[in-house]
């Protein structure tokens, strides 16, 4: 994985902190968007945690950069409480997840393998603010479209959306409705086409939209 951050601190902090993990590998650090960029284009990195605000290239610069390239490595946007609308970009541009930066250690760890298997991380101490502030509990124009395309969906597709919508990994929802993971990676990969969504997150908020996780 890469970590970018412009705090020197912070950066040693997170290494500190995953290489306590024997299944995690930081490949390299970078200080600004840019850098970050250039490290994912040059490195098999599966996942890059990247701080939104930094001197120079941003972490949403990096974020739009990035999709605009196709970029594999998935991404975990660092934040914070005072940040909405750079939550809301990022949602935009495809990120698999949000950490907040008083993370416990475990915290950092687990949210690192969740998004490294193709799953999405929200902090659970974060998941209801970001829901609330980016969707605007499901009024306006935003609101219609998600029910329209929630209509679209089977019985079994909504039952799924439902659990991923609050926060359960593939192997919960899979134990929820007595499914093997496999049937369930069918579903989101499915799910994820008929919303057209990026990715877990993605989805996850537009069933806030639509009023299926409240």
């Amino acid at each position: 994985m890469i970590i970018a951050d412009d705090e020197p601190l912070v950066r040693a902090g997170i290494r500190l902190v995953l290489s306590s993990a024997e299944d995690i590998e930081v490949l390299a650090e970078a200080t600004d968007g840019r850098s970050a960029i250039e490290e994912v284009r040059s490195r098999a990195a599966e996942v890059l945690l990247l701080d939104i605000r930094m001197a120079g290239m941003d972490g949403l610069a990096a974020v739009e950069e990035l999709r605009r390239v196709g970029a594999r490595t998935k991404v975990v946007i660092l934040t914070t409480f005072g940040e909405p609308e750079y939550i809301a970009r990022a949602l935009d541009g495809g990120v698999s997840g949000f950490l907040l930066k008083d993370f416990a250690p475990e915290e950092l760890i687990r949210a690192v393998r969740v998004v490294a298997a193709g799953e999405s991380y929200l902090s659970p101490a974060v998941t209801t603010w970001v829901m609330n502030r980016v969707s605007g509990r499901g009024e306006g124009a935003r609101s219609a479209r998600a029910r329209r395309l929630v209509d679209e969906l089977t019985e079994r597709e909504r039952e799924v959306l439902v659990l991923l919508a609050q926060g359960l990994s593939n192997a919960d929802i899979a134990a929820r409705l007595h499914m093997s993971e496999a049937t369930v990676k069918m579903y989101m990969s499915r799910l994820l086409g008929k919303l057209d969504c990026a990715n877990r997150v993605q989805a996850a908020v537009l069933a806030h939209e639509a009023g299926l996780s409240s």
